[in-house]
């Protein structure tokens, strides 16, 4: 009995040790993942305020702390007015997407008919195709309907590129809630739409963190149809008036990496709000949807 004892407190033993070594490899390799993703954007940092005198080979580990480029790109680069433009158009993408894709995911997760099913598998065949593909189409349609260089127009197209992955993200996750709920309120008295707006959607807020980050940050940093579509510079959104500040000052590198981090200040802010719903909202569903 003792030497059966001594050998279970032996094997019971080895496996924490077993369990630390994973522990620490795991946390080994987030560590690598976390400062490869980290050191593309300290260097951007360290050229953005880096002193214009020197070059490329003066650059030290820590920031020269030069604020005059962020002014200077600021003014030439009239990110003030383009960072109004991509507010502008990326809220009302926003907006109308949430809209539009609830609604219809909602549908689709609630009512069970062929024609639900159909739609539902075109939309996830669409999110196969690149949305540059649909550029020519669409850039004939928007000068017919008169919508190159307006607000709506890019308001509509990026919303429409990112319904059909928005729409199954919102079905997936309203699989998940209880219908139960609804019935509830219908049988209080709510319409079919009332129960909606008041009892699922605000259920919905961590898939509706994630449309927002995910689809957000692609309206955000939308150059592929805004170098089509906003060819005036009065509506020129940040992604298309940064590519033309690298343009014109392309051998300046501290005045084009102060343009870059100007722009993407507001992406990364928006993201840090939302990140804590953002793996909730993923793969909320993912077991019951």
């Amino acid at each position: 009995m003792n030497e059966h004892q001594m050998t279970s407190d032996a094997r019971m033993n080895r496996v924490p040790h077993g369990s630390d070594t994973l522990h620490w490899y795991s946390r080994l390799m987030v560590l690598i993942v976390s400062l490869t993703a980290a050191v593309p954007f300290y260097l951007l940092i360290l050229l953005a305020f880096k002193h214009p005198e020197g070059g490329l080979q003066s650059i030290s580990i820590i920031p020269d702390f030069h604020l005059a480029n962020l002014t200077e790109a600021w003014v030439k680069s009239d990110l003030g007015r383009a960072l109004v433009n991509t507010t502008i158009m990326t809220a009302g993408g926003i907006l109308l997407l949430v809209l539009l894709a609830s609604m219809a995911g909602y549908s689709i997760a609630r009512v069970r008919s062929r024609l639900n099913r159909t739609i539902f598998a075109l939309l996830l065949i669409c999110m196969m195709i690149p949305g540059i593909i649909n550029t020519v189409p669409l850039y004939t349609l928007l000068i017919r309907l008169r919508g190159i260089n307006t607000y709506w127009s890019m308001i509509c197209v990026m919303a429409a590129n990112a319904l059909p992955f928005s729409v199954f993200l919102y079905a997936s996750f309203i699989r998940a809630i209880p219908r139960s709920l609804e019935e509830s309120a219908i049988m209080d008295g709510c319409s079919f739409f009332e129960a909606f707006w008041k009892i699922t959607f605000p259920l919905m807020g961590p898939v509706t963190a994630s449309v927002v980050i995910l689809q957000g940050l692609g309206m955000w940093n939308n150059y592929a149809q805004a170098v089509f579509f906003l060819q005036d510079r009065a509506h020129r959104n940040i992604p298309l008036a940064v590519s033309l500040f690298f343009q014109q000052y392309g051998a300046n590198w501290p005045l084009m990496a102060a343009a870059a981090l100007i722009g993407l200040v507001p992406a990364v802010t928006m993201f840090l709000l939302f990140q804590r719903y953002f793996v909730e909202g993923i793969t909320a569903g993912a077991i019951k949807g």
